[in-house]
């Protein structure tokens, strides 16, 4: 199985560490965001490594020459759908995409390989906890679900927090035929929506990529969801960086 890591844009609210180098290598307790991502891939067995570059890209090929690249030269002007896209080439079999500033462990992504649906989705059912304590942060920015017989019904940061059983950690596992869904709903809505508004305002340059997640599921495409239990982190301010170094635990 291969791996897609996405991790072109500039991380801006960890300035001005990430100014001259990359929000992936940000440590956590003495370690590399992009290291402990690559520690839970290499534990489900996963070294074919895509890393979707653009904002100081030269930074990660310079350290990490073993990845295959892909640039994403407008990464000022588009967003994380878009993003991974410019790896549409390396979606021929079975993947797991990743974004560049999360934490979680190795049993999510055994787990995800794992799992039998052709689209399974991360999902931290104890994302309440964390969002306690990131007042930089809020609630309203999760990237909320709900779910149905072990499906997902929606996939929306307008989702209430009360109805939400989780939170989309960010990391997914689609088979070959999962992979062919994604792309071909991807560029049916690109004809449709480009340079219109999609889904929450956004129009669809700027689309993430649970947007495209939720149009699917209108279409009646099936997903499901992997869980972990609070063992996930994201890092998009200074506050999460202070808060993961106080309370990450890493795997055992």
């Amino acid at each position: 199985m291969r791996a897609i890591i996405i991790g072109a844009g500039r991380g801006h609210r960890l300035r001005p560490l990430t100014d001259d180098s990359h929000k992936s290598f940000t440590e956590i307790q003495g370690k590399r965001i992009l290291d402990w991502i690559l520690e839970a891939f290499a534990d489900a067995g996963i070294d074919d490594v895509c890393f979707i570059e653009g904002f100081n890209g030269h930074v990660v090929r310079e350290a990490y020459p073993q990845f295959t690249f892909r640039r994403n030269g407008d990464w000022a002007n588009n967003n994380i759908l878009a993003s991974l896209m410019y790896a549409e080439d390396l979606m021929d079999r079975p993947f797991i995409t990743s974004y560049c500033d999360i934490l979680y462990t190795p049993r999510l992504i055994r787990d995800l390989v794992d799992a039998s649906a052709d689209i399974a989705l991360g999902t931290d059912t104890d994302w309440v906890s964390h969002y306690q304590f990131r007042s930089q942060h809020p609630p309203s920015d999760a990237e909320k679900l709900t779910v149905k017989d072990g499906l997902v019904t929606r996939v929306s940061r307008t989702i209430d927090a009360a109805d939400a059983y989780g939170e989309f950690v960010g990391v997914a596992k689609f088979s070959t035929d999962g992979a062919r869904l994604f792309r071909e709903h991807y560029h049916r809505c690109r004809e449709r929506f480009s340079g219109r508004v999609f889904r929450e305002g956004r129009v669809f340059e700027d689309a993430m990529m649970i947007h495209l997640f939720d149009e699917m599921i209108y279409k009646g495409v099936a997903m499901s969801h992997v869980d972990t239990h609070g063992h996930y982190r994201e890092i998009d301010t200074h506050q999460d960086l202070e808060l993961a170094n106080r309370f990450w635990r890493p795997p055992q």
